[in-house]
């Protein structure tokens, strides 16, 4: 998912290009501004955390764009091309190493594994 800031920044092609550079395949794409109601579905995991509130404010304050990327090892291959959670900490030719600059607006949100990718793909595909 591109969230807020990389709506708003201009990035999208970007970002799709950096993942279509590397081989993956773009199967659905969605451009929506996420709800209160939706945004707790998806982060249900953070609800105890304190950054929660702080998180939900971002992710509702305008639109994302929602993505199904296959190909060999996606998930992974998706997730070192967004780099780390911190921007501070991301590496030079990642997206959030090029691009971000605070963890809270880190441009982008990649599933951890099989089981949370089918669970968002559900929540923002049906």
């Amino acid at each position: 998912m591109i969230k807020p800031d990389g709506v708003e920044r201009g990035l999208v092609g970007e970002i799709i290009s950096r993942f279509e550079d590397k081989g993956m395949n773009l199967e659905k794409i969605r451009k929506l501004t996420i709800d209160e109601k939706l945004a707790r579905r998806h982060y249900a995991e953070h609800v105890d955390r304190p950054f929660f509130s702080e998180l939900l404010e971002f992710i509702i304050s305008g639109p994302v764009i929602a993505m199904e990327w296959s190909g060999e090892s996606a998930i992974s291959i998706c997730r070192n091309l967004m780099g780390a959670t911190d921007p501070k900490e991301a590496a030079p030719g990642t997206i959030r190493g090029d691009y971000g600059i605070v963890v809270t607006n880190n441009l982008v949100h990649g599933s951890d594994g099989p089981e949370s990718a089918a669970r968002e793909l559900e929540i923002f595909f049906g």
